[in-house]
């Protein structure tokens, strides 16, 4: 399913079916850019963007400075159209010697670096970290302030986020796929120009163009979620460039989409039952006191209840079956999270259901004025370009639901059809899976937490062995990522890690 939507420092995670001061004058001192991939433009063709000066202006955003940095729509054309992607810095406030440009992601895909440097990262992170580095949000392509993917408006993604994702009929299986349809058009339509180019790939490419722009020899960087992924990508395009790289809550880019889809719904599996498990110890757990078994059964009763009567919010949207689903999700991103959704799961199940309909509006990014930012369509755009999809239509979604229901008796059925979405997608695939092992890249740092709903920490250990040069870091705990979300463990190695280049011992597990 992952600007994070509960905390504003936690990372994003959707569904995947479904930071030397920063010089203004650019390339003094920058290599050029490497060899290409097969398709785009060699080096030569790229000087301008790799030479390009931008001009720093304020954000309106105390200490905050801002930029636009140009890079080519489509790397085969670069001397075509161009995109303008935002990017916003806090500079290192010192003491000390500064060590460049600290990038980074907040996941998604879809998630605006932006936001998050200016609402986390650039006030949040560790002193000595901001005191050494630039810290940078650089929105990708088709993202927020980049160029953003466009699909549909406030009203019409309402009627989208209450669609029923488990049909229980032809008839209900037609509505669904009929609602992805319409997303799909209504994305080609507003934007059929950019749907074809916002790519992992050509976004690890603008990444390159950004650490040019802003002076450093090599790129330090820090993704979260699916920022693990566009860090990978740039790890394998431009080994040479790597320096510094932190990838937390790592997704695998060696498996399909169904597979990714399928071992997220597992994942929520697990923090579905770490979360009834802390529940049924308090008076207050709306899912009983028995047990484990008893409270998920419970928590099946009360979202077959909302498929079949959807529970009033006290305005014109109800709580149905898939946005108390969302709710829930929602709530398993950050541990601390679980009071609210006891709190929301009890008013919802007593008949008023306005808090977990609340929750749902945090995953979505819905304002309450009714709009939405473009995280959830440009999250599809990327997810469908990157990977082939995941099922051909409803028949074959059909087929694979009872292995999803394995995963997850609990979310298994509404995982496997929400992953239906890219199967309608008007630009085709160009990525697809396979192990990146970015060979002669500098040590890359990979972490993953025991319980991580969103991205399954095998899949930090499988990215940590398919990188030539990757070192394991583990948290056993739960919610997802786990720099800055308290284990002084886990901080303080990556902290070594960005300011002397030391990466902790592979293997070594924090709690």
């Amino acid at each position: 399913m992952d600007s994070r939507r509960l905390l504003r420092h936690s990372a994003t995670a959707l569904a995947v079916g479904g930071l030397v001061l920063s010089g203004c004058t650019e390339g003094s001192g920058v290599a050029a850019p490497p060899p290409s991939p097969s398709g785009a433009a060699g080096p030569a063709a790229l000087g301008s963007y790799y030479g390009q000066k931008v001009s720093w202006r304020d954000c309106g955003v105390p200490d905050f400075q801002c930029a636009t940095v140009r890079v080519p729509l489509d790397y085969a054309k670069p001397d075509g159209e161009r995109v303008e992607l935002a990017v916003s810095r806090a500079k290192a406030t010192g003491p000390g010697k500064r060590l460049g440009s600290l990038l980074v992601n907040p996941g998604g895909p879809g998630g605006s670096s932006v936001g998050y440097v200016e609402g986390y990262a650039g006030i949040g992170y560790p002193a000595p970290i901001r005191a050494r580095y630039d810290i940078v949000g650089v929105d990708p392509r088709g993202v927020a302030r980049s160029e953003p993917v466009e699909c549909l408006t406030g009203p019409q993604m309402d009627a989208y986020t209450q669609v029923d994702v488990t049909p229980d009929s032809a008839a209900e299986q037609n509505a669904l796929a009929g609602s992805y349809k319409g997303f799909a058009a209504a994305c080609e339509k507003r934007s059929g120009k950019v749907l074809p180019h916002v790519s992992t790939v050509e976004a690890a490419r603008d990444m390159d163009i950004v650490r040019a722009v802003l002076g450093d020899e090599k790129l330090t960087y820090v993704g979260a979620s699916y920022g693990t992924f566009l860090g990978a990508t740039y790890a394998e395009l431009f080994p040479a460039r790597v320096g510094r790289l932190v990838l937390d809550g790592a997704m695998d880019p060696s498996l399909t989409a169904e597979q990714l889809n399928r071992e997220q719904t597992a994942g929520f599996e697990t923090s579905i039952n770490a979360f009834a498990a802390d529940c049924v110890k308090k008076a207050d757990c709306p899912l009983g006191t028995e047990s484990v078994p008893a409270a998920l059964d419970a928590l099946r009763d009360f979202f077959r209840a909302t498929d079949a009567k959807p529970v009033p919010t006290g305005e014109s949207r109800q709580l149905g079956e898939s946005l108390a689903t969302t709710g829930v999700i929602a709530a398993m991103y950050d541990e601390s999270a679980w009071p609210q959704l006891r709190e929301a799961l009890t008013r919802a199940m007593g008949g008023e259901g306005s808090a977990l309909l609340a929750l749902a509006d945090t995953y979505y990014e819905r304002e309450s004025d009714g709009t939405y930012a473009n995280l959830m369509s440009a999250n599809a755009a990327v997810n469908c370009l990157d990977l082939p999809p995941a099922f051909t239509g409803p028949a074959s979604v059909e087929k694979a639901v009872p292995s999803f229901e394995k995963a997850s008796p609990v979310f298994g059925r509404n995982l496997a059809w929400a992953a239906l979405n890219c199967t309608y997608w008007p630009a085709p695939a160009t990525g697809r899976p396979h192990r990146i092992t970015a060979e002669g890249a500098a040590p890359i740092v990979v972490v993953g937490t025991t319980r991580d709903p969103a991205t399954p920490y095998k899949w930090a250990r499988s990215l940590a062995e398919q990188l030539s040069s990757g070192t394991l870091l583990t948290y056993d705990g739960d919610g997802h990522t786990a720099y800055g979300r308290g284990s002084d463990c886990i901080d303080t190695a990556i902290n070594t890690y960005l300011l002397d280049g030391t990466p902790p011992q592979d293997g070594k597990r924090c709690s």
